[in-house]
């Protein structure tokens, strides 16, 4: 568990769990001395790190949207004799935003690698592309396999 007042965390254990082990089996999380094992120091390790780049996250997603580069995005994709896929309800970077950025805004966001997430992300999108010929592919493999279940006919 995660305090946000004072910036900690916390295990808690139930102990009333069906599944909280008393027998002695699996990873112990606390030593003879009462101070967390190894095993939880790593965990905790881990819950502190997930926090830092979560809250990173936060910031990067709220500096995006302050500089105004999201947009509502929808994919489109037409597949197999006219079949319409559509994927909608995400937000994107929009490029040309993006460009139009002062200098001072570019490098600020260079020094941060926000930059590069952006790039990335753009690089992303580009994946879109490639969604309707795998569509289109797997729809294939689904008819080939229902017309090979297909009791044969005797005429």
């Amino acid at each position: 568990m995660f305090s946000r007042s004072g910036d900690r965390f916390v295990l808690c254990v139930d102990e009333e769990f069906p599944g909280f082990n008393r027998e002695g089996r699996g990873q112990r999380l606390f030593g003879e001395d009462g101070n967390p094992s190894p095993y939880v120091d790593r965990v905790l390790t881990f819950l502190q790190e997930y926090q830092a780049q979560f809250r990173r996250t936060q910031r990067f997603c709220a500096r995006v949207k302050e500089l105004g580069l999201l947009e509502p995005m929808q994919a489109q994709v037409t597949v197999d004799a006219g079949t319409r896929l559509s994927l909608g309800g995400f937000m994107a970077v929009n490029r040309e935003k993006l460009k139009a950025l002062t200098g001072d805004v570019l490098a600020d966001l260079a020094k941060t690698d926000e930059l590069e997430l952006l790039y990335l992300h753009l690089q992303s999108m580009r994946n879109f592309d490639g969604l309707r010929d795998r569509l289109e592919h797997t729809l294939s493999q689904q008819k080939d396999n229902a017309a090979a279940e297909e009791p044969a006919s005797v005429h």
